[in-house]
Order: structure tokens, then sequence, then C-alpha cells
């Protein structure tokens, strides 16, 4: 019976891959389509494999699983395209032949970026520090903060979207 089911998924799978791979190019995934289609199909088999009952609608579940792994390589892209250390060393990748206005607008966006990490709730803040400053994995902050890795990931993605967004606004001159 196990082995007639996998087959049945096999099969619904083969006629739903161009689908998918459809789907997952206009999401803008054109390079990983083929990879995320084939992760939707491994996912849809290790749940059918370890659910005690069988899945009452497969190809609700098959899409499902694959919107679920667009909204990860949407946040991947997302978090990928901000270099890790333009946190921390926002100004001194401009302190080389800076003129006075440069190096005015340096310490503004110092000190807004400062002000902004004051802003952030206490755990996201230390969160943040802990991994860019100090360089530590998810892992060992969460297990610093006595919290899953899951909820470092979340105090991360947090943080550097406020911190984001606002550096992206213009900073008043004062």
């Amino acid at each position: 019976m196990a082995e007639q089911a996998r087959r049945r998924l096999a099969r619904m799978f083969e006629d739903h891959a161009p689908v998918l791979r459809g789907f997952f190019v206009r999401r803008g995934a054109r390079q990983d389509a083929e990879d995320l289609v084939q992760e939707t199909y491994l996912r849809l088999l290790r749940a059918h494999e370890g659910a005690g009952e069988p899945i009452a609608n497969p190809e609700a579940y098959l899409f499902t699983v694959a919107q679920n792994l667009a909204r990860e390589q949407v946040a991947r892209r997302r978090w990928s395209t901000l270099p890790i250390d333009e946190i921390e060393q926002l100004g001194p990748g401009l302190a080389s032949g800076e003129c006075v206005e440069d190096a005015a607008e340096r310490e503004q966006r110092r000190q807004h970026l400062q002000t902004l990490l004051a802003s952030l709730p206490e755990h996201t803040r230390a969160v943040l520090v802990m991994q860019y400053r100090d360089g530590l994995s998810y892992k060992q902050i969460a297990e610093r903060l006595g919290v899953s890795s899951h909820m470092v990931k979340k105090h991360v993605v947090r943080g550097l979207s406020v911190c984001r967004q606002a550096m992206a606004e213009p900073v008043e001159v004062r």
C-alpha cells in the first residue's frame, strides 16, 4: 500500500512539476526553480511517510509546500542583499579620501544607527550585537539567551528589517 501511494504521489508530482517550476520562476527564483521543485517533492514525501494517516489532499499540500518554499526563498534573497558588515562598518568604508561633508554625513549616519539600535527591543538588540559584533552563530546566541535558534533568527530578521527601513529614510540635519 505504501509503495502504491508513493507511486501515486510521484505521478501527481510529474504532472504538476512544470506548473511548480513556473510558479517559482514567476516569484523571481529562476535560477533556483528546479531545486525548489525538487525540495517541494521531498517535503511531500517526508510528510507522507511521517504522517500517521495519509495526506487528505496531496495536491493542496503540494502547493502549500511550494508557497512556503517561495516565501522562504524571498526572505533569503532579501537578507542576502545587505552585506553583513554594513551595519557595523557603516562609516569606515567612507573614510578614505573623504571631504568634510562626507565625514559629517558619516557621523550623522553613525549617530542615527546608534539611536536606532537603542530603540530596538532589548532581546533584538542583544541578538544583533552578538551576531554582528561578536560573530556568534544562531546556536551560540540561543544557548546564551536560553531561547531556540529559530527565535534568534526571528530577532535577527526583525532587527535588520527595522534597521534597513530606518537607514533608507533621510536623516534630519540638525
